[in-house]
C-alpha cells in the first residue's frame, strides 16, 4: 500500500511539472502589448502648450468611438482643420473669460476634454446637433471641417456651440434663477421647437427657436446668442420685435442673465460679450 501510495505522489509531481513546463513553453517569451508611447506630432505639442498645460483641458481629435454615438455617421476631423477650430475657440472663449473673469476662472470652471468631430450630427427630425456638454466635463463640437476663418458667420455659428454649452456648465456650478425665468414666458415652451421659425420664436420672447425646449436651453441661449453679437447687433435685433410683449420678455431675460454673471461670479457680461466681440474680429482679420 505504501509503494502504491508513494507511486501516486510521484506520478501526480510528474504531472505536474509536466503541465508547468508546457504552460511554460506556451507562454510567449515578450509581452504583445506596446507600452510605448507614441509620438506626439507638432500638433500634439500645440495643444499641450495652448490647452493641457494652461487649462488642464485634454483635447481628443483622433477617432474614439466610445466618445461619440456610433448610431450616427461621424468621422474624425480632417487633421489641417483641427488647429484653426481650436484658434478660434481659444482667442474668442477661452482669451475673453481669462480677460474679464480673471486667468484662473477657467482652470477652475471648464470641461475636462474637447471632442472635434469632422462632420455634420444630423438629427432625425431634420436638425443638426452643433455641440453636447456631458456632465460638464466633455464638450464635443461637431462640423470642425466646414470652419472657415475668414467667414465671419461662420466662425460666429461655431463659436456660438462652445459659449452655449460652456453657460451648461456655469449653470452647473451655480444654478440661475429658474423661478424667475420660468415666470417671462411659461406658455412658449415646446418640444416641438424645430417646427417654428426664428422670427415666429422671436416675436413671442424667444431669442431662437431652440431655446423654446425648456428654460435651461432658453438661459443658455439667450446668454450664448448675446455673447456671439456685438452690441449694435444686438440693439438692432430688438427693434426690429414688432410684439412690445416679446420685447420686454427678451429684455427680462437678458436682465437675468448679467444679473447671474454678476452675483454668481462677479463678472460684467457686457464686457464679456465685447471682448468677445473684439477676438472675433482678431479671428477673423488675422
Amino acid at each position: 500500500m505504501k509503494f502504491l501510495k508513494y507511486n501516486k505522489i510521484a506520478i501526480l509531481a510528474l504531472v505536474s511539472v509536466l503541465s508547468v513546463s508546457c504552460a511554460h513553453e506556451d507562454q510567449p517569451t515578450e509581452s504583445q502589448l506596446d507600452f510605448n508611447q507614441p509620438t506626439k506630432t507638432a500638433l500634439d505639442n500645440w495643444i499641450d502648450t495652448n490647452y493641457l498645460n494652461p487649462y488642464n483641458i485634454n483635447v481628443q481629435y483622433k477617432w474614439n468611438q466610445n466618445t461619440v454615438d456610433n448610431s450616427r455617421f461621424l468621422f474624425p476631423p480632417t487633421i489641417d482643420k483641427v488647429k484653426p477650430a481650436l484658434e478660434i475657440v481659444q482667442t474668442i472663449w477661452l482669451k475673453s473669460y481669462a480677460t474679464i473673469g480673471g486667468a484662473d476662472f477657467v482652470k477652475k470652471i471648464a470641461p475636462r476634454e474637447i471632442v472635434l468631430v469632422g462632420g455634420v450630427n444630423l438629427n432625425s427630425v431634420g436638425t443638426r446637433t452643433l455641440g453636447l456638454a456631458e456632465g460638464g466635463q466633455r464638450v464635443t463640437l461637431f462640423e470642425t471641417d466646414y470652419i472657415n476663418k475668414r467667414n465671419r458667420a461662420n466662425v460666429t455659428e461655431f463659436i456660438h456651440t462652445i459659449q452655449h454649452e460652456y453657460i451648461h456648465i456655469l449653470n452647473q456650478h451655480k444654478p440661475f434663477d429658474e423661478k424667475s425665468w420660468s415666470a417671462i414666458t411659461p406658455a412658449g415652451y415646446t418640444a416641438d421647437w424645430y417646427n417654428y421659425t426664428i422670427p415666429v420664436s422671436n416675436e413671442i420672447g424667444f431669442i431662437t427657436s431652440y431655446a423654446r425646449l425648456n428654460i435651461n436651453e432658453d438661459f443658455a441661449e439667450t446668454a450664448a446668442m448675446i455673447l456671439i453679437s456685438s452690441k449694435a447687433e444686438y440693439a438692432a435685433f430688438l427693434a426690429n420685435i414688432k410684439s412690445a410683449t416679446a420685447l420686454a420678455a427678451l429684455k427680462a431675460k437678458e436682465a437675468l442673465v448679467v444679473k447671474y454673471f454678476k452675483e454668481s461670479y462677479n463678472m460684467d457680461f457686457y464686457a464679456l460679450r465685447d471682448e468677445a466681440e473684439k477676438n472675433t474680429t482678431a479671428v477673423v482679420n488675422n
